[in-house]
C-alpha cells in the first residue's frame, strides 16, 4: 500500500514489517528513518548495504530467522536498494515472518518499477514515495531551529545556510549540528559567522573539490586534495557527496536528451541550482554521457564499501578514485 511522506504518523496503526522508502532527497529519508524506526529500536537494528545481501543472501537470512534473548524485535535497513532485490523481498513477504521490520532505502524508481508495484500492491508492506525539499521546506526547518534555540535571524542569514547546505536536506542538518554547539556559549550569530561555521573544509569545500572533479580539472582537483587533512568521516561524507552530484547530474542529463534547452532545464531544475553553479553544471553536463554517469554512480557505491573496508587507507582510496575520476575523458567508462 502507499502512504504519503505527511501521513507517516499513521505508520504505527499498520501491522506491516517492510517499507520502502524511494526517491531523490536522501536528508527526508534519513529522518525518517531515524524518527519512525530506529528511536524505536533501542537494540536490534542491523545496517546492510544492497550489495552485502546479494553477495551473501544466506548471512542475511540468518540474521532474520535467528531469535535472540537480548532481542524481541529486529530493525534492518538496507541502502542503496534496487531491482535486484525483487526475489529476496517476494521471498520475505511470502514467508511472514514475525517481531522484524525491514526498511529499504532506494533511490528513484519509475512507475514501471517491478520492486515499486510489489510494495504498492501487497497489504503486508508500505511504499513511501520520497520527494525533493524546496526552498521553503529548508527555510521552516532552519526557522524552527534558531526559534527552538530563542536564537534571533534574519532572513539573510537563512538563505545564506541553504545556500552553504546546496539545498540539500542531509546538509542542512550537519550545518545546523555544526551551528548548535556554537550558540551553546552565544546569543545571536551573524552571516560572517555562518559563513565561518559552515565552511566543510578548512580552505575548500567538499563541493568546490567535486565540481572542478566533474568538470575535468585535474590541476585544481589535486590542488584541493592537497590542501586539505581529510579523516574517515569526511571520505564518507565526499563520497556520498559525489553520489548526489552525479545523480543530479545523471537527471539533468537524460532531460537534456528530450530537450535541447539546457539552460531551460538547468533553471526550473528541483531543488534550485544556485545562480553561481549554472554556468559549472553546464559544462559539466557537456563534458559527460549517459553511460559514463550511470557507472560513475555504480562506481561510487563500490568505493564507499571499499573505504568502510580498509578504514586505514581510506584517504588514498578515495583520492585515486576522485583524481582518475577527473581525468577520465568523456568516451571513458
Amino acid at each position: 500500500m502507499i502512504i504519503k511522506s505527511y501521513e507517516l504518523t499513521k505508520i504505527s496503526s499498520y501491522n506491516c514489517g517492510l517499507f520502502l522508502l524511494y526517491g531523490q532527497n536522501e536528508g527526508l529519508k534519513n529522518d525518517i528513518i531515524r524518527k519512525y524506526f530506529v528511536d524505536k529500536f533501542k537494540e536490534g537494528v542491523h545496517r546492510y548495504d544492497e550489495k552485502e545481501i546479494l553477495d551473501n543472501k544466506g548471512d542475511f537470512f540468518n540474521g532474520i530467522y535467528s531469535k535472540s534473548f537480548f532481542e524481541e524485535k529486529k530493525l534492518f535497513i538496507i541502502s542503496r536498494v534496487t531491482e535486484k532485490l525483487f526475489d529476496i523481498v517476494e521471498e520475505i513477504l511470502e514467508k511472514k515472518i514475525e517481531d522484524i521490520k525491514i526498511v529499504l532505502n532506494s533511490p528513484t524508481l519509475e512507475k514501471k518499477s517491478k520492486l515499486r508495484k510489489l510494495f504498492e500492491k501487497s497489504k503486508d508492506s508500505i511504499c513511501i514515495p520520497i520527494y525533493e525539499d524546496n526552498m521553503q521546506t529548508l527555510s521552516v526547518i532552519a526557522r524552527d531551529f534558531f526559534r527552538l534555540n530563542k536564537i534571533p535571524v534574519s532572513q539573510e542569514i537563512i538563505n545564506l545556510l541553504i545556500e552553504r547546505s546546496r539545498g540539500d536536506r542531509g546538509n542542512l542538518n550537519n550545518e545546523i549540528s555544526k551551528i548548535e554547539s556554537y550558540i551553546k556559549t552565544h546569543k545571536s550569530i551573524s552571516p560572517q559567522e555562518i559563513l565561518k561555521l559552515t565552511n566543510l573544509a578548512e580552505n575548500y569545500s567538499v563541493s568546490e573539490l567535486l565540481d572542478n572533479c566533474l568538470s575535468k580539472n585535474s590541476k585544481k582537483t589535486i590542488n584541493i586534495l592537497n590542501e586539505n587533512s581529510f579523516g574517515l568521516e569526511d571520505c564518507i561524507l565526499i563520497i556520498r557527496s559525489f553520489s548526489i552530484k552525479l545523480k543530479r547530474l545523471y537527471k539533468i542529463h537524460r532531460e537534456y536528451k528530450k530537450n535541447k534547452n539546457l539552460d531551460s532545464i538547468i533553471a526550473s531544475y528541483k531543488p534550485p541550482i544556485f545562480w553561481k553553479d549554472k554556468d559549472l553544471v553546464k559544462k559539466q553536463v557537456n563534458l559527460s554521457n549517459l553511460e559514463n554517469i550511470q557507472n560513475m554512480i555504480f562506481k561510487t557505491n563500490d568505493i564507499e564499501l571499499l573505504i568502510k573496508k580498509n578504514s586505514d587507507n581510506a584517504i588514498n582510496i578515495l583520492s585515486d578514485f576522485i583524481i582518475n575520476t577527473s581525468k577520465q575523458s568523456n568516451n571513458v567508462t
